[in-house]
């Protein structure tokens, strides 16, 4: 199916991007105006841009049906400043609640029931049931249109964190990714919850090149049984391996010796076995068993 964007009236267009898009991080602004007027409202056009200066952007989009301006914006205008606070599942209905198109002057903390906590180098106040709040300067605002939905660049500069400790890992130095529970935005009315259950590692390239899959044994690499991201486990090598000849394993002992006479099963058998400590990131053991009775050549 081929969408043509440009085509779409606002709200299709708006639809069609944000749930292909996704999942986004939250962030949960808090800004002020020279009349002390308190906004806090979450964005979901948001990221980290730079660590060295550490730079965050977040949208506060045009209205798409009203083309009206955020609040936000307005604040920031004024008062080049903003707290951006992590959202977690703990709070994301309250947060949610915030997003209503309330009057400028009305605080979305008392409508939310959120607590307000003084900052240390700017003006607006912080989230204090956020366990991590940045404190930023605000650098730039770039606009990319004035038209319905036509984004809104808040370019900031993150001054200072805090961060709860009990988000922490056991040596109090980092933050432990399975204790935030950060929730991520999606399309329409969906969100998402990270949690431990749905997290997962993934090995990063090492110090030296990966082989790549091109260079893997054309047996293994045209396998019917790996798909492409286990190849590209078995590729994140230095070298190719070469064969243990200390490695003993029964089952493989039994593939060999049961599929003696059909080499072709034989290989498949392998790669199933193979397939399974790929899925545990048992890399080394995997590749064993695919060097194991198997033509690499």
């Amino acid at each position: 199916m081929l969408i043509h964007i440009q085509e779409l009236k606002g709200t299709e267009r708006q639809g069609w991007l944000q749930h292909a898009i996704a999942p986004r991080p939250i962030a949960f602004a808090s800004t002020i105006d020279k009349q002390g007027n308190i906004n806090l409202s979450p964005f979901s056009f948001f990221n980290l841009f730079s660590t060295n200066p550490a730079i965050v952007i977040f949208s506060p989009t045009r209205s798409v049906r009203e083309n009206a301006v955020k609040h936000t914006l307005l604040n920031v205008m004024e008062v080049p400043e903003v707290g951006i606070h992590i959202c977690t599942t703990e709070m994301v209905q309250q947060v949610s609640l915030s997003s209503c198109n309330y009057p400028k002057g009305v605080d979305e903390f008392v409508k939310a029931g959120f607590t307000k906590q003084k900052a240390t180098y700017i003006q607006p106040p912080l989230v204090k049931e956020s366990p991590v709040q940045m404190e930023c300067k605000v650098l730039e605002i770039k606009s990319l249109g004035d038209g319905p939905g036509a984004g809104q660049l808040v370019i900031a500069e993150v001054i200072c964190m805090h961060v709860a400790e009990s988000i922490l890992n056991e040596a109090g130095t980092m933050i432990d990714q399975r204790k935030l529970h950060h929730v991520s935005r999606l399309g329409g009315d969906w969100y998402a919850s990270i949690n431990e259950q749905n997290l997962f590692t993934v090995a990063k390239p090492n110090a030296h090149l990966g082989i790549g899959i091109d260079a893997l044994p054309k047996s293994i690499r045209n396998s019917k049984i790996l798909t492409g991201n286990h190849l590209a486990q078995l590729a994140n090598v230095s070298a190719l391996p070469e064969i243990d000849a200390n490695f003993n394993d029964d089952k493989v002992k039994n593939i060999i010796q049961y599929y003696a006479g059909s080499p072709t099963e034989m290989e498949e058998e392998l790669h199933q076995y193979a397939k399974q400590f790929i899925d545990k990131n048992e890399i080394d053991k995997a590749w064993q068993i695919l060097l194991t009775g198997t033509d690499v050549l």
